[in-house]
């Protein structure tokens, strides 16, 4: 897999008007040539219509449930790397994919050269609580 490789943030939500705008920016920001996936399931509030507007890939799930979500992100959506982050704004975005205490240089290079699967960050109540 090359640097060049293709990005996939998908955020799975549920009634996340109130965050998922800063949500969406934030990983704009942070990945410019990444696409940032919006997958609502059953909202009943505006956020498949905020995160439309801040510009995300809007989809629906109609089956309830996490899991239901998740399934058919994986299933509908082609990318080399995929960032599953929550719509509540509960990881931070400046730290996707840089190198830190939470994505070891090491660790960042099996992913972009293909040999690792899964990388796991740290929310930010975790490095806070690490920080002490």
């Amino acid at each position: 897999m090359s640097t060049t490789a293709r990005i996939a943030v998908l955020i799975p939500c549920y009634n996340e008007e109130a965050a998922i705008a800063k949500v969406v920016n934030d990983f704009k920001m942070t990945l410019p040539n990444g696409d940032v996936y919006v997958y609502d399931n059953n909202s009943k509030d505006k956020t498949a219509e905020v995160a439309h507007t801040a510009g995300a890939i809007v989809r629906t799930e109609l089956r309830r449930g996490k899991g239901n979500v998740i399934r058919r992100m994986f299933a509908d959506i082609e990318a080399d790397i995929y960032l599953l982050v929550d719509g509540d704004d509960t990881y931070d975005a400046a730290t996707a994919f840089l190198e830190g205490p939470d994505v070891p240089r090491a660790l960042r290079r099996l992913v972009i050269e293909g040999r690792a699967d899964v990388q796991r960050a740290l929310t930010a109540r975790e490095v806070d609580r690490a920080a002490g």
